[in-house]
């Protein structure tokens, strides 16, 4: 152990649990400068945050025998956003302060109230808990933090982000002035700086990210498929990796019963965890995971924090998480305690650049790769059945006789397939994937085209982003010229010097002819035709964000875009998609103006 301030009821503890050495969060908690101070700690993800503050509060805690000191009330409490997490603190504070006499009550959601309440009342040392019922607790008279010498806490960023500031500002309102404060978040926001100054006095602030390896136990895979193609290429990862232990993470409720039952469908040993299962529920999913009854679980955001599962190996992101911190936080299931872990994104083809902007914030190199077919996933099967069939085992008298039986009715190369099948018929069957080319990125995008443009064909017209074409008054201009309604309109695409736009095909003939029409509307000349290419597969080009909108005809948070007219005036706020640029006194720039 490289530290000599830690009690030897602590020491000890961390020997039975295989620590040697302290990460660099847990080092820097027992300097000399962050004794008995109030601390901001700044650490990411899976670096041993929980047993950090288990020992920075032990000075506190701890009389000259080593022992808890004995008062009429709690003498810690560590608030957690969430069940799990709060879970896993309570499991990891229990062993640390095992040998200290240390009594562990766990207050959250989805519990017994009555049970915490009778837990509170005969003497608990250190309180571990939710905002929301620790707050019903101090309400109620249940919990007593006039004793208290120590409040962590953890994950702070989370709970604000979850709306818990007022709950918390009333728990930390009823501690005593003298306790010390303890702040753990991965992040450091504005509200949790506003916080800091006012519970907490000459605070230190501690900081191990960038200091730690933080990712270096974690491989970033992205896997790049096609939209129909996500839940079979989430088989064939699985059928690929074949890990211990697996978590897949999506978006919603919805798609984890889906994503569930389709696993389940097809052989996995797999469980869910989502905010719809009761505390019971997702105790029995954990518990199965730990005794190896399951190796999947099919998980919301609810178990990105407070889940510690020692064999996890495997994180997919079955759908892209929607910053960087969520993709830290769910990934950070897996290479913990020194371990190595895999964490794969699957990304459609379509969000490829968010997800490179994603990664390039977090600072994560991710290797692209494509999803593993059934060839890749039967030269792994072969090499772990080879190793698995190989390994020494002990006979007793009646599988020796039972082999003899065997021998005597059938050769050895017909016992080894035979066993050899028997193997692989535990395994479910890997997918045939769509082969990721241009064909197969124009039948993913055939897939988001509405009903009713199926078969369609472009046309062009010879203006562009330079000239300030804009959807709001391009889409107009398309109806007026062509004879045809905007639900007649498909995709959309924008380019430097040209634009391209869909037309369906029973109606592609009436358009050109009406578009090919002499205008005598000034602002009407721009050439419109028929074009055999298309935008081309290379072009960069906005697309529309879902059926019946334009693309670009708003801007972030459902505002329109402004843009640059030819007077250099700027588009009024309350524009439209039907803006006639006409009637507002605008034209389009013309090629070579």
């Amino acid at each position: 152990m490289n530290a000599t301030n830690i009690p030897t009821g602590l020491q000890d503890a961390l020997s039975q649990r295989g620590y040697t050495d302290l990460t660099p969060v847990q080092s820097a908690v027992l300097e000399q400068e962050a004794i008995g101070r109030d601390l901001i700690v700044s650490a990411q993800t899976g670096s041993g945050k929980t047993v950090a503050f288990g020992l920075s509060m032990a000075a506190d805690l701890l009389d000259e025998n080593e022992r808890l000191h004995r008062a009429h009330g709690p003498l810690a409490l560590v608030i957690a956003p969430t069940r799990e997490l709060a879970l896993q603190v309570s499991r990891e504070l229990a062993w640390l302060y095992e040998k200290a006499g240390g009594r562990i009550a766990t207050c959250v959601g989805g519990m017994n109230p009555s049970q915490e309440r009778r837990v509170l009342q005969s003497g608990a040392d250190i309180v571990v808990g939710t905002p929301g019922r620790l707050r019903d607790h101090l309400e109620r008279g249940a919990l007593d933090l006039s004793k208290l010498k120590a409040v962590v806490l953890d994950e702070a960023d989370e709970m604000l982000d979850m709306g818990f500031r007022e709950e918390l500002e009333e728990i930390l309102d009823a501690t005593p002035d003298d306790r010390r404060t303890l702040l753990f978040s991965a992040t450091m926001p504005r509200p949790i700086e506003a916080m800091a100054q006012r519970y907490q006095h000459k605070s230190l602030r501690i900081t191990t990210i960038g200091k730690e390896r933080g990712h270096g136990d974690i491989s970033y895979q992205a896997v790049t498929v096609s939209p129909p193609e996500i839940e079979n290429a989430v088989v064939n990862l699985l059928r690929y990796h074949e890990a211990e232990t697996a978590i897949l993470f999506c978006a919603t409720r919805e798609k984890v019963r889906h994503l569930h039952a389709t696993l389940q469908e097809r052989g996995f040993a797999v469980v869910a965890l989502s905010g719809e299962h009761s505390q019971s529920e997702r105790n029995q999913a954990l518990q199965a995971l730990r005794d190896r009854r399951a190796r999947v679980c099919v998980a919301t955001d609810v178990a990105a924090r407070g889940i510690d599962l020692p064999t996890l190996s495997l994180v997919i992101h079955v759908e892209v998480p929607r910053d960087a911190e969520t993709l830290q936080h769910r990934s950070g299931r897996t290479g913990r305690a020194g371990k190595k872990g895999t964490a794969v994104l699957i990304v459609p083809f379509s969000r490829r650049r968010r997800v490179e902007s994603m990664l390039k914030h977090a600072r994560i190199e991710a290797q692209w790769t494509e999803a593993p077919d059934r060839d890749a996933i039967r030269a792994k099967d072969h090499d772990r059945l080879l190793g698995k069939l190989l390994e020494p085992v002990e006979i007793d008298d009646r599988d020796r006789a039972l082999a003899d039986r065997l021998l005597a009715e059938r050769s050895p190369q017909e016992i080894a397939a035979m066993l050899v099948q028997a193997h692989r018929a535990k395994m479910p069957e890997p997918e045939d994937l769509i082969t990721n080319t241009p064909e197969a990125r124009r039948e993913a995008q055939k897939e988001r085209h509405r009903p009713g443009f199926e078969d369609t064909v472009w046309f062009r017209m010879d203006i562009g982003r330079r000239q300030n074409a804009d959807p709001r008054w391009v889409l107009p201009l398309i109806c007026r010229r062509g004879h045809v309604s905007r639900n007649e309109i498909g995709a959309i695409r924008i380019g430097q010097h040209e634009t391209f736009f869909q037309i369906p095909r029973n109606v592609a003939d009436k358009f050109a002819a009406s578009a090919a029409r002499p205008s005598d509307d000034d602002g009407d000349n721009v050439q419109i035709e028929q074009s055999a290419e298309g935008p081309g597969e290379t072009a960069q080009f906005p697309r529309r964000k879902h059926a019946g909108s334009r693309d670009n005809a708003s801007g972030p948070h459902g505002k329109p875009k402004r843009f640059h007219a030819k007077g250099g005036k700027h588009q009024p706020r309350n524009a439209g998609p039907k803006t006639d640029f006409k009637r507002a006194g605008r034209k389009p720039k013309r090629p070579g103006k």
